[in-house]
């Protein structure tokens, strides 16, 4: 099965506001940079058709353009759900029968072969998702051909994704998908496990992830 990944990202001025404690003046390049990892992984991933951003960003959208992704206007302007609602619909406008999963825009360790490895393990159910490396929140929210993705990202968006009939991906081997960033901790783990290039560069002067 090939899957067309939609991916939310807010304006880089407003983006991941839990980081400026670590990140300061950084963190919108650090926004950009971690969706430019996702998206570059993401492509390189087999088992992905295409990807489509739904951003409002023009510095974001032409420099993930230029990785191979769609944009799409977030012309909901209604939040992270309605933004994932709206990307699918904009996907399956032109091909009804697309497998669509939501994948954050923060995964900047993301590796294809694990992301490969989430797909294939969503394409047994009409929807699934993976739970974030805290436990409590979602990265990743699948939908098979025939049902709708009904995404419920948020706080406490693991079990919402669940109590919606969403089927929980064992975690498995796939600590790349599980691994986003938010705080300087989160950040710290990441580097550790190894990030792309992208958000290699934009880390490197940040003392406080030495």
């Amino acid at each position: 099965m090939q899957w067309t990944l939609v991916i939310p990202l807010k304006p880089l001025v407003r983006a991941k506001s839990r980081l400026a404690p670590a990140a300061g003046d950084l963190r919108p390049d650090l926004a950009l940079a971690f969706a430019q990892d996702t998206v570059a992984a993401a492509r390189a991933c087999p088992a992905v058709r295409d990807v489509v951003v739904v951003t409002d960003d023009a510095l974001a959208g032409r420099e993930l353009a230029a990785l191979g992704a769609r944009i799409v206007a977030d012309t909901p302007g209604a939040g992270l759900n309605a933004a994932l609602a709206h990307g699918a619909a904009q996907v399956r406008s032109v091909r009804p029968a697309a497998a669509v999963a939501a994948l954050n825009a923060d995964l900047p360790a993301l590796r294809p072969a694990e992301l490969a490895g989430v797909l294939a393990a969503a394409a047994a159910f009409p929807r699934a998702f993976l739970p974030d490396a805290a436990g409590i929140g979602t990265t990743f929210l699948s939908a098979a051909p025939g049902a709708d993705l009904l995404p419920e990202f948020g706080t406490d968006s693991r079990a919402r994704h669940r109590a919606s009939g969403a089927v929980e991906l064992a975690p498995g081997e796939v600590g790349s998908v599980r691994q986003d960033v938010d705080t300087g901790e989160d950040l710290r783990t990441a580097l550790g496990m190894g990030v792309g290039p992208y958000t290699a560069r934009a880390a490197a002067g940040l003392l406080s992830v030495d």
